[in-house]
């Protein structure tokens, strides 16, 4: 009998098709779950026995869709009528952080009971996330908070986000209320700094402008929405990637016109237009604009050969220097660049004197800068080096100035 019946079914017994079907194990959880009701550990107790029984690899978004929404989700966001619900569900719950960080725990208990279960979890917000425009806004807010702390405690990457740059959830301010409600639980369970970590590490750091529509997508309109709804740290967070992101297109800019051979004046006034601008200070773009020039040669890999490269080489862009450290700070910040570039780079860590020296005499930089980054303003990297090698300069400074002073005091 079982031979024919399995025959009939194109080589699957009927008991087989139906142990298989999605109904039937949609009907086991919904009872498990009107069992245990509102108590949540008892959910996780149920959850974790049923995966022995159940085919939870099969199943995976079936089962996250009845522990979100009650049911399975029809594309769209509503829930299929046809099928048994529950009420016992994510989106029937109390509306609030703590509620939300118990349900975070009943999904952390089953992943890390089932790991199979991680990928199609993370699939699974990401397709709730596409859906947001068919649920409620209290629906909304339960799993913008939810997913929060689920990225809070690890659970799901930060590419998640990426669903909230869909067109369809973007227009009419779906994408950006709920990402309010989703940083604002993650920055409460972590902080500011662990959040921009996890956005760097998948690439989201510098897209959070994609939570508005294209006529909406500016800095200050970000700044404005997120300071507004009590999210200063991420619209600080913001602001500061932006400014990241235009030193770069500054930079790549700056060693393009060197690689050119551009002229000096032109190179200088690009610049000065874009500090205006972008609002970067003198100190900043010293930074920038020593990086720029080092950037712009092969370096050779000998130190003895590396040292008169650089020389001949600063030499020629000294005026292009001397136009950004007008200002003492800047000459401090390009003495503490050019120490940690001969640190980081090994084959330069005898050259440091002889750069100094040069853009003393070239007046980029001027004794009393030089002095200062030698009693004080140094930094730790390769500190007892290049104290050293400035040690006899440094005399020859003071001899100088005390000189000049004696000169002075005679003259008056």
């Amino acid at each position: 009998v079982a031979c024919l019946a399995e025959q009939a079914h194109g080589g699957r017994s009927p008991y087989e098709k139906e142990r298989f079907d999605p109904t039937q194990f949609q009907e086991s959880i919904v009872q498990g779950l009107n069992q245990t009701g509102s108590d949540l550990e008892a959910v996780a107790k149920f959850l974790d026995a049923s995966g022995a029984k159940l085919d939870y690899r099969r199943y995976a978004e079936t089962l996250f869709d009845i522990l979100v929404a009650g049911g399975m989700l029809a594309p769209g966001g509503s829930i299929s009528d046809d099928l048994t619900r529950t009420e016992f569900c994510l989106f029937t719950a109390q509306e609030d952080l703590e509620t939300m960080q118990a349900y975070a725990q009943v999904f952390n208990k089953l992943i890390r009971r089932y790991k199979y279960l991680e990928k199609g979890f993370e699939e699974e917000i990401k397709k709730l996330l596409l859906f947001l425009k068919g649920f409620t806004e209290s629906e909304r807010n339960k799993l913008a908070m939810l997913t929060g702390i689920l990225l809070a405690n690890g659970n799901i990457s930060a590419a998640v986000i990426g669903s909230l740059f869909n067109e369809n959830v973007v227009k009419e301010g779906v994408s950006a209320a709920f990402a309010v409600k989703l940083f604002k639980s993650w920055i409460y369970e972590r902080d500011i700094n662990a959040v921009a970590v996890a956005l760097r590490k998948v690439g989201m750091d510098n897209r959070l402008m994609e939570l508005f529509p294209a006529n909406k997508r500016s800095c200050e309109h970000f700044s404005k929405y997120f300071t507004d709804a009590g999210l200063k740290e991420l619209s600080d967070f913001a602001r500061n990637q932006e400014a990241i992101g235009s030193r770069k297109e500054l930079q790549k800019e700056l060693q393009e016109m060197m690689a050119r051979g551009d002229n000096f004046k032109d190179i200088i006034a690009y610049v000065r237009e874009e500090m205006k601008k972008t609002s970067i200070s003198e100190q900043l773009m010293i930074g920038i604009v020593w990086s720029s020039v080092m950037s712009c040669v092969e370096w050779n890999k000998k130190e003895e050969l590396v040292c008169e490269q650089s020389i001949k080489h600063l030499k020629q862009y000294s005026p292009l220097l001397k136009a950004f450290t007008s200002q003492g700070a800047s000459e401090i910040i390009l003495l503490v660049k050019i120490q940690e570039y001969c640190y980081d780079n090994i084959h330069f860590m005898k050259a440091f004197q002889k750069i100094v020296v040069l853009l003393y005499k070239a007046n980029v930089l001027s004794e009393e800068a030089i002095l200062k980054w030698y009693t004080e303003a140094h930094v730790a990297k390769g500190k007892s080096v290049f104290l050293e090698q400035m040690k006899k300069f440094v005399e020859w400074l003071k001899h100088a100035e005390e000189e000049s002073e004696s000169e002075e005091e005679e003259e008056n």
